[in-house]
């Protein structure tokens, strides 16, 4: 991810004074003399200890939505395959909407609501472990008006709106298990109204019109993180191509970008020859479609969104920037594909889209990454607040701050100097 100012996701909401802190929920227990009991609200990640959710491994979303725009109405139905990890008596989902009706294995559950995005569910039975599990929500609402921590992550545009932010995105458009130590497959299949497209992750598998609807239908067939699922309605101009390497690459313009349409399509379109590039020092590209979305959104940042990711206009404001999109592609490999157990552990994703910078730079004649290093090293003296925060335990404050960025890609040049030395030694 990247932001042209403070580096942080979403300046300032970075610094969320009501976000949970403090020491993890209880873990759901396999059970005390046979009583089943039920699976914690937060996964176990000490950032944010209610994200994600105990007793249960999800393995595909499904999700059929139905969009608005004019209102910012959004119904849908998500189904939801998992396995549980634990006997369970009940079990909770991370949600904003409003829900009308659950089932699980084909039957009626009673669920209710709790804490700011939890979404308690009792199935009619309990749930074994290892018992494959089919859950099917109902829920619709108004994103827009939906507030967790005192923030709120789906984007407003004129024509439509956009899911795309981190650490969450997910509880405004569909219930999940947000955490990316959880990682799924997706089908979304979008209606619009005729003339407003809709924008996801993976494959368009196919379109079709009725009744002043257009429903696409878009496929993510390899694991993918919650907050890397995206979702960008409105009226869009969609350019498709394949690199030389032969990936098919899928890129979208909002048609009010203004003065920053021919910057964003001269940075985004190079999509396909930046990938080929980087295969050339990460190895294969990871899935199977690459691209970009440019939405008109007031947001200043970009985001790694898998195989289709998120550009704000405001990353082209000063004209073409194919750095950022280096930045984001190489998140491909390290952050999508390679994904934190953690979020503490966000200086490696963010390292290694730095470093990628840095080798883009080189390969431009904009100077050799170690020319770029020393400059970063020399512009923060040693009283300068750059060098207090811990990149590899930054705390949920500073995630997304320079340091974050700037020291975790030193390791990564370290390395490649070791590389190159040890290659040209005869010992």
């Amino acid at each position: 991810m990247w932001s042209p100012t403070t580096w942080s996701s979403r300046a300032p909401q970075n610094h969320r004074a009501g976000r949970p802190r403090g020491g993890l929920p209880h873990a759901g227990d396999p059970g005390i003399g046979g009583k089943l009991l039920p699976g914690a609200p937060g996964i176990g990640d000490p950032y944010y200890p209610f994200y994600g959710n105990g007793g249960y491994d999800v393995s595909h979303y499904d999700l059929r939505l139905q969009y608005q725009p004019a209102t910012d109405e959004l119904a849908g139905t998500a189904t939801i395959l998992a396995k549980t990890t634990q006997d369970l008596s009940r079990f909770n989902l991370d949600f904003l909407l409003d829900v009308s009706e659950i089932r699980v294995n084909g039957a009626k559950a009673t669920f209710a609501t709790s804490g700011q995005h939890e979404l308690e569910i009792t199935p009619k039975t309990p749930l074994p472990k290892g018992t494959p599990i089919t859950v099917v929500v109902r829920y619709s609402g108004v994103p827009s008006t939906k507030t967790a921590y005192g923030f709120n992550t789906w984007h407003r545009t004129p024509d439509g709106a956009v899911a795309a932010d981190e650490p969450e995105s997910a509880w405004w458009w569909f219930p999940s298990n947000d955490h990316p130590s959880d990682k799924a497959t997706y089908d979304v299949s979008v209606a619009v109204p005729n003339g407003t497209q809709a924008i996801s992750n993976g494959t368009l598998q196919s379109t079709s019109s009725q009744l002043g609807w257009t429903r696409y239908n878009w496929r993510q067939n390899k694991p993918q993180a919650t907050y890397l699922a995206t979702l960008a309605l409105g009226k869009f101009d969609i350019t498709t191509s394949t690199s030389d390497g032969g990936v098919p690459v899928v890129n979208a313009y909002s048609k009010d970008l203004g003065d920053n349409d021919g910057s964003a399509r001269a940075s985004v379109e190079r999509t396909g020859e930046i990938v080929d590039w980087l295969s050339g020092y990460f190895g294969p590209y990871p899935f199977s479609t690459a691209g970009g979305y440019v939405p008109n959104t007031t947001t200043g940042y970009a985001l790694e969104t898998q195989t289709r990711v998120y550009y704000s206009p405001r990353q082209f404001a000063n004209g073409a920037n194919t750095s950022v999109v280096v930045h984001e592609l190489a998140h491909q490999w390290y952050g999508d594909d390679v994904s934190l157990k953690g979020w503490k552990d966000i200086w490696i994703n963010e390292g290694f889209a730095r470093y990628a910078q840095w080798l883009w730079s080189e390969h431009e004649g904009e100077g050799t990454t170690q020319q770029l290093a020393d400059y970063v090293y020399a512009s923060h003296p040693a009283d300068d607040s750059f060098w207090t925060i811990a990149p590899g335990d930054p705390g949920p404050e500073d995630q997304f701050e320079l340091p974050v960025y700037d020291r975790g890609r030193w390791p990564f040049r370290r390395c490649a100097t070791r590389s190159v030395t040890m290659r040209s030694s005869p010992f």
